[in-house]
């Protein structure tokens, strides 16, 4: 199964191996970022923030409806890993086949639920009037296209599994020129305003979805990878679901927070949501390394956990985490610096620059801490070990997070919710490495790793 552009990561150096990884999963980062920050940008400059306001609100309840799948996906490259490791095809082959039919069994349901739920959840998350009628066009619009945006996170977790990072960028390469030449005809030529970017976005995601499909039975013939489903490998869709249905609960309950913290940031108007999400396009370009880092330490776990190499997990540990925090501390630090001539770029408004400066601030003054935590995690669940880093996801956003934030709004100043991160942030990453120092089934692991050593 050797394949230019897959990445072993059984043997070698680790820096290297990860970073190899890693940056075609940065670069596609940068490609998704432009996504939302192509639609902003021309909401921002072809209508009003209110317009910016309904895209920023929406994301949260598609979040909700997505993560679970997505968190599935995630176990779909764990197990691919684990084979992948192991040299196992026949492992391989039938993951793909129970992936592709779990695809459809989900993407369908999915889109007709979100588009009847939509306007509840929207109503529970307090959007204001002023924002409503765009809110509920780009959700419905945007959930349409479930299905695309299940496959192709399934599809790339399969690639990420068998150690292959570079496939993504181009998938997304081809749908961000897609989302910007849509974005600039159906809103800037045809005024389409919200529900042009919705269907942009939503047209894109669907194409990478079927370009990944054709990639793979292109590139990886011997996965026997199908278009249309053929049926289900009872066995691996039973790891499937123990890997990452704690994962995608783990998200869609995270958004859900999310979406509770959404209906605090609304309560203050339209300007604040709006400074809200146009400070998310900044922390998103300071926070690319994160998520493709993070992705390199699952396969990296994952794939030295199947192959038995024990003693590479015990070295990788603590440098690859740490690694990915001073990463994100140095981006972080310069985009502070930075702040204010990019978030004007996005809109005029005085009082949105002014709550959109002051969150970017501390956002990525506490980045760094979230960076270590979630590749700390990574790490854990490529093991396979996903219970407790699900629970203390949970308890960071639900017992920390939120509490905090309602905290700061009663007795503070409401405008000032974002502190309720660098918190939550710091309670995550202490949990993580108590499970380093104190758990017995790590511990255990660990001490695996001399039967491998050379």
């Amino acid at each position: 199964m050797k394949k230019r552009g897959k990445i072993d990561m059984t043997r070698g150096p680790i820096m290297p191996s990860i970073m190899f990884f890693a940056l075609p999963m940065i670069a596609g980062n940068i490609l998704q970022y432009l996504y939302t920050t192509v639609d902003t940008l021309v909401i921002g400059n072809f209508c009003d923030h209110t317009a910016i306001a309904a895209v920023g609100t929406s994301s949260q309840p598609i979040e909700v409806l997505l993560c679970v799948f997505l968190g599935i996906g995630t176990g779909v490259s764990i197990l691919i890993s684990q084979h992948a490791g192991a040299r196992d095809l026949t492992g391989i082959r039938n993951a793909c086949k129970t992936a592709v039919s779990f695809v459809y069994m989900c993407g369908i349901p999915v889109s007709i639920l979100g588009f009847f739920a939509a306007p509840l959840i929207l109503k529970i998350m307090g959007v204001p009037q002023d924002v409503w009628d765009n809110a509920l066009l780009y959700t419905r619009i945007v959930l349409i296209s479930a299905t695309g945006n299940i496959g192709y996170n399934m599809n790339a977790g399969i690639l990420r599994g068998v150690g292959d990072s570079r496939a993504s960028l181009g998938f997304l390469a081809v749908s961000c020129v897609v989302n910007v030449v849509l974005d600039l005809i159906l809103v800037a030529v045809f005024g389409m305003g919200v529900p042009g970017v919705a269907i942009a976005t939503g047209t894109a995601m669907s194409l990478s979805w079927i370009v990944s499909i054709i990639y793979i039975r292109r590139k990886y013939p011997e996965f026997l990878f199908t278009f249309l489903p053929k049926g289900i490998v009872k066995k691996e869709l039973g790891k499937i679901i123990r890997l990452g249905l704690p994962i995608g609960l783990n998200n869609s309950l995270f958004s859900l927070g999310h979406m509770a913290l959404q209906t605090l940031i609304n309560s203050q108007g339209s300007a604040f949501m709006a400074g809200w999400s146009v400070a998310g396009r900044v922390t998103g370009i300071a926070n690319m390394a994160i998520t493709g880092i993070s992705a390199a330490a699952t396969t990296y776990s994952g794939q030295n956990f199947g192959a038995g190499r024990i003693d590479r997990l015990r070295e990788g540990r603590l440098m690859i985490p740490f690694a990915s925090g001073a990463i994100t501390l140095f981006f972080g630090l310069f985009f502070i610096l930075v702040r204010m001539p990019i978030l004007s770029l996005f809109t005029k408004d005085r009082e949105v620059l002014l709550f959109a400066g002051r969150n970017v601030m501390i956002m990525l003054s506490c980045q760094w801490m979230y960076a270590v935590f979630n590749v700390i995690s990574c790490i854990i669940n490529g093991t396979g070990r996903v219970k407790y880093t699900t629970v203390i996801n949970l308890l960071m956003l639900w017992a920390v997070r939120i509490p905090a934030a309602i905290l700061i709004s009663l007795f503070w100043d409401s405008r000032l919710i974002m502190l309720c991160f660098p918190v939550s942030f710091g309670f995550g990453l202490l949990c993580m490495l108590a499970y380093y120092a104190f758990s017995p089934s790590w511990k255990a692991l660990m001490e695996r790793g001399s039967a491998y050593d050379k």
